[in-house]
């Protein structure tokens, strides 16, 4: 967590709290996993459907499934006819993750893809118009190259824990992180801020044509 304990809690205590699913699978990770702090929080996951409200994508693709939350969160405020595509590479993890999207309303409406990002990206076609990572830190900057040709044309793509990581111990993945902050900030084909909730989240477009 990058802000104060005292300020995370009052903006959780005037956000719209989590839906009766959300809470359940919150729960279910906390007991479920080894580090359920992996789960984005309340707080992200109203971020996440807020945007999915704002842009009403047709198509969106989550990298890092976990056990959910963050797929269950966009999917409660997507439109009608959007489809998730999101993917995760351990298998414990993404039988959690089934099992809360088949007990939800959006079951018919997620497609989890279990394996390697990268593989699955390479056979995945776009255009998707908002896309969420959550993944393997060291990464980020694949996982950029590979998916910019699958975004549309005015498509945003959320990138978590851009912050925390970036000052964190583990001196690879604060490498990792500051790497691919500086690369999407070199990049002038693409326009980014750096949002302060939760662990850092960039939320990045293309820049428009001059």
């Amino acid at each position: 967590m990058i802000v104060r304990p005292k300020i995370e809690q009052y903006a959780a205590e005037h956000t719209s709290p989590p839906s009766p699913l959300l809470a359940e699978v919150a729960a279910a990770t906390e007991s479920a996993t080894e580090r359920p702090e992996m789960m984005v929080g309340a707080l992200e996951g109203a971020l996440l459907a807020m945007l999915v409200a704002m842009q009403r994508p047709r198509r969106i693709l989550e990298i890092g499934t976990f056990t959910g939350y963050s797929a269950l969160s966009m999917a409660e405020a997507m439109p009608a006819g959007c489809r998730i595509v999101t993917l995760e590479a351990d298998a414990h993890h993404a039988a959690l993750a089934r099992r809360h999207f088949a007990a939800s309303p959006y079951a018919d409406r997620i497609e989890l893809c279990e394996g390697p990002a990268l593989d699955t990206l390479a056979g995945l076609t776009g255009p998707f118009d908002l896309m969420f990572f959550d993944a393997d830190k060291r990464s980020y900057i694949r996982y950029l190259d590979a998916v910019l040709p699958l975004l549309s044309e005015h498509g945003v793509v959320a990138v978590d824990n851009a912050l925390q990581f970036a000052i964190t111990t583990n001196a690879e993945d604060a490498a990792s992180i500051k790497a691919f902050n500086s690369h999407v900030a070199g990049r002038a084909d693409l326009v980014q801020v750096l949002l302060t909730v939760r662990a850092g989240l960039t939320l990045i477009r293309r820049a428009p044509a001059r």
